[in-house]
């Protein structure tokens, strides 16, 4: 028996496998098993009102879990999946609440992975699957992650290599009227108004109510070191009040000349690539990397206030109200 057929067998046994996709490591479970739903929850730490997303193989199976699948919902189906896109739809009666966090909506994508599309083939169901590490933490983008962060409470993971996005999904909802951004992701922006027209889509500052869905809270996807974000011109200054107050220190940049900036003190330097796509493809990473090496304090340059580096600078900004949640700088206890 292979790894694919074996972690099939452990999913129609109730069980719990992690799983590469394209975006992050997911935790996956049979949708349809609530046992084993209510086991993902536990293992992450998760609140159990927070909806999660079913994975499948392709657009033949969205019609056994949304009730409705609007011409827009195909459009997005046809044009996106598989790919970094979760649709939130009505939801059919028969899809076990614990899944979607008690609403009557259900969010659902097709992952473009060689090894999460095998495994969806292989058990032939949808998979619930959140990011296969501790709620609120920092998302996998490796399998050594998943392993450092669940040990042996997952029966099983396979390794599909690093991921090829580093974030999370774009979650867009089609349950009222317009199509809503409901959480920024690897899908861009751009391909969605490509897709949709220029205002055939809203972003999350026009929504009044919008359902549950996941990694939408103020503080999420958190390091355990502390995080702060500057300006590269005020970042130099904020380094020497740490390092004044005994604290290890070390600054994540972007991978570009410096020349006619303030000038870093002699400290730890990170860098990421200077590109949207190649940063978010890395950060994940990246962060792992620093969490292992115990500083008490990381500070990232701010990336660029423009479209192509939303879910980027979403992130970041969750990450830091995570790792400091009483709106301000702490050091390591």
């Amino acid at each position: 028996m292979n790894e694919i057929e074996c972690a099939s067998e452990n999913l129609r046994a109730g069980g719990v496998v992690a799983f590469p996709t394209e975006t992050v490591y997911g935790l996956g479970a049979d949708a349809r098993n609530e046992d084993a739903v209510r086991r993902v929850f536990a293992i992450k730490g998760r609140p159990t009102n927070h909806p999660l997303i079913v994975h499948l193989a392709g657009i033949s199976q969205a019609g056994e879990w949304a009730a409705e699948i609007t011409e827009t919902a195909h459009l997005l189906m046809q044009r996106f999946w598989p790919g970094p896109l979760t649709l939130v739809l009505p939801a059919r009666i028969d899809v076990p609440r614990a899944v979607t966090g008690g609403q009557d909506s259900v969010a659902l994508r097709a992952p473009d992975h060689p090894v999460a599309l095998a495994l969806l083939r292989a058990f032939g169901g949808g998979l619930a699957a959140p990011s296969a590490n501790r709620f609120g933490a920092v998302s996998p983008t490796e399998a050594r992650h998943v392993r450092a962060a669940l040990g042996d409470s997952v029966d099983q993971v396979l390794d599909g290599g690093p991921c090829s996005y580093g974030l999370e999904s774009t979650i867009v909802s089609l349950l009222d009227g317009c199509p809503q951004i409901l959480r920024p992701g690897a899908l861009p922006l751009a391909a969605l108004r490509d897709a949709l027209g220029e205002d055939g889509i809203e972003l999350p500052d026009q929504i009044a109510r919008a359902p549950r869905v996941p990694g939408a809270l103020a503080a999420h996807y958190a390091p355990a070191t502390p995080l702060e974000v500057h300006s590269i011109e005020t970042l130099a200054t904020r380094a020497e009040v740490l390092l004044a107050q005994g604290l290890r220190v070390a600054v994540l940049r972007r991978n570009r000349d410096l020349r006619g900036t303030p000038t870093l003190p002699l400290l730890p330097q990170f860098l990421l690539p200077a590109e949207p796509e190649a940063y978010a493809r890395g950060l994940y990473a990246r962060l792992h990397e620093l969490d292992h090496l115990a500083f008490d304090r990381l500070l990232v340059e701010a990336t660029p206030i423009d479209e192509a580096w939303w879910a980027v600078n979403d992130r970041l900004a969750r990450a830091f109200r995570g790792s400091c949640p009483d709106g301000g700088p702490r050091g390591r206890n």
